[in-house]
């Protein structure tokens, strides 16, 4: 009695995948890690599409880099996809540097103001900014017309040491 007998409506020959009775189940195993690697694969693939735009925009230098990240991240921790969708905008879109243009008007109305009047003599720069009357306007020229500026030595970069620098070569000019 201690033979096995295969029952008789069993197959008599068993396909390699079925095991015996104790035996390690080597297709589950297989399948296990076939599954295993296939979910890392997809997380992987996941975050890299997820970080998509953050790392064009570091790619290609963009100021709006760090909004970028940011809205990655948000993307990320609320699965809310307009934000990935904002992020990959904002990486695809050059927006321009309003500092250099800002700066260059500072540079152009510091030397509007240190302009030489039409008789050769420079402009007095209390007396051309700060006591500028309407009446005054019509004895000026055009290019010497600084309604518009408020107290030049305000601005922190007159002040400085290469302010100054700039404003003796714009006289001497």
């Amino acid at each position: 009695m201690s033979t096995e007998s295969i029952h008789p409506a069993a197959s008599h020959h068993l396909p390699s995948f079925i095991t015996a009775p104790g035996e390690t189940d080597t297709l589950m195993v297989i399948m296990a890690v076939i599954l295993a690697l296939a979910v890392l694969g997809f997380g992987i693939f996941f975050f890299r599409l997820h970080s998509l735009p953050e790392r064009m925009a570091h790619k290609s230098q963009k100021l709006q880099f760090e909004i970028v990240a940011v809205l990655g991240l948000i993307s990320l921790f609320t699965h809310m996809h307009i934000f990935w969708i904002a992020g990959l905008l904002l990486a695809l879109i050059d927006l321009p540097n309003i500092g250099d243009w800002l700066n260059r008007i500072a540079l152009s109305l510091e030397k509007i103001a240190m302009r030489k009047t039409h008789d050769g003599q420079t402009e007095d720069r209390e007396e051309s900014v700060v006591n500028l009357r309407p009446q005054d306007l019509s004895n000026k020229t055009p290019h010497s017309n600084v309604d518009s500026i408020r107290r030049v030595e305000d601005s922190p970069s007159i002040n400085s040491e290469s302010g100054r620098e700039k404003r003796r070569e714009l006289t001497r000019a």
